[in-house]
């Protein structure tokens, strides 16, 4: 399966900490990248230097323009996911998911465009009560990951050269070796 992120509405003065997390969160939990509707220098190297830490292979590409992007997106078989409150149940929406689907799945910022939720193939709530953007996108690869049978949890990428060691007290953290998978 084939997972970008599209973030759209992000203001660099406001937006800055949780668009990275956003970026964070979609690597740890397995999409490949993200697409920044906006230009943010800080956001994507923040993100490509945990990537280069921990391992892996997630892009950023800054300054996209969203529209394009979708249409883009629909145009080679990919579908869109957007997360809103309004949607369908998150339950129903992961039932019309097949694993070889290519997802855009978009995270909006401030006030998402009207079109956006007619464009989009599916709405998907996380819940219909208002709560963060990234948990939504959190949730939604979680259950995703779980219908693929992937452990988000404790899934590994190659080419980190940093490793957690889980432990009941403390942190054990294997620095500066090339975690190979």
């Amino acid at each position: 399966m084939n997972i970008t992120i599209l973030r759209i509405g992000h203001r660099q003065e406001r937006d800055a900490r949780v668009t990275t997390h956003i970026g964070l969160t979609a690597r740890a939990l397995g999409a490949d990248s993200m697409h920044l509707a906006g230009s943010d220098k800080q956001v994507k190297e923040s993100i490509e230097k945990v990537t280069k830490c921990w391992g892996g292979n997630f892009a950023v590409h800054n300054n996209i323009d969203w529209k394009k992007a979708i249409i883009q997106w629909k145009k080679h078989g990919g579908k869109i996911i957007h997360l809103t409150m309004y949607g369908i149940s998150i339950q129903e929406a992961l039932s019309q998911i097949h694993t070889d689907d290519k997802l855009m799945i978009v995270v909006g910022a401030e006030k998402v465009p009207s079109e956006l939720y007619q464009i989009a193939d599916l709405n998907v709530a996380v819940g219909n009560q208002p709560h963060s953007e990234i948990a939504a996108l959190a949730i939604f690869l979680d259950r995703l990951n779980i219908k693929q049978g992937i452990d988000s949890f404790t899934h590994e990428y190659p080419g980190g050269k940093r490793k957690i060691i889980p432990q009941a007290h403390g942190k054990k953290v294997i620095k500066d070796e090339i975690a190979q998978d």
